[in-house]
């Protein structure tokens, strides 16, 4: 359902905001990378601002950090009406290592609300491009069935009606596996 109202919203292009909280760098760099030519993001519409004000799109990496929180709130609140966020890296959707720190608030959704997760540490860059993709509705979702078999308990099934004593011993007559 997001996905369609994002194509009905965002019909041609993202303009990005990029917005480093705090953390290792590990996934700014990666998002750094994936705007470069190598990757030619412009191809889906996606275009690199400097300012939120312009952005449609605020991609955040690194946790919240209570030295940076209000400046990224502020950002996000200078984006126009139609916005979405993005939570890049373990550290963004979660903490990361750092979560039981100090100056670490948590997930960026402490700061800001998210529409979408990119995990990893850090996400590869077409990772990050496949999720944005995904978001806006450019690409299928890719998921493979999973089936899943309950295997045969090693642990025997016992029945009190199964029980019957030899002097101090408790024996079961009826050894039934599951």
């Amino acid at each position: 359902m997001l996905t369609a109202l994002c194509r009905k919203v965002f019909p041609r292009s993202l303009w990005v905001y990029h917005a480093n909280s705090g953390g290792c760098n590990g996934c700014d760099i990666e998002v750094l990378n994936v705007l470069t030519p190598y990757y030619d993001v412009e191809r889906f519409g996606i275009k690199l601002v400097g300012s939120p004000r312009h952005a449609d799109v605020m991609l955040c990496q690194g946790p919240a950090m209570r030295s940076t929180a209000q400046a990224l709130r502020r950002a996000y609140d200078a984006m126009a009406a139609p916005k979405l966020v993005f939570a890049i890296g373990s550290c963004a959707c979660g903490g990361g290592l750092w979560y039981d720190t100090y100056p670490v608030l948590g997930p960026v959704e402490k700061v800001v609300p998210v529409n979408f997760y990119i995990p990893g540490c850090p996400p590869r860059p077409e990772a990050i491009l496949y999720g944005i993709a995904v978001a806006v509705g450019l690409v299928d979702k890719k998921v493979s069935p999973v089936t899943l078999k309950q295997l045969a308990s090693p642990i025997p099934r016992y029945h009190p009606e199964d029980l019957r004593t030899e002097g101090e011993m408790v024996v079961y007559q009826k050894l039934d596996r599951v």
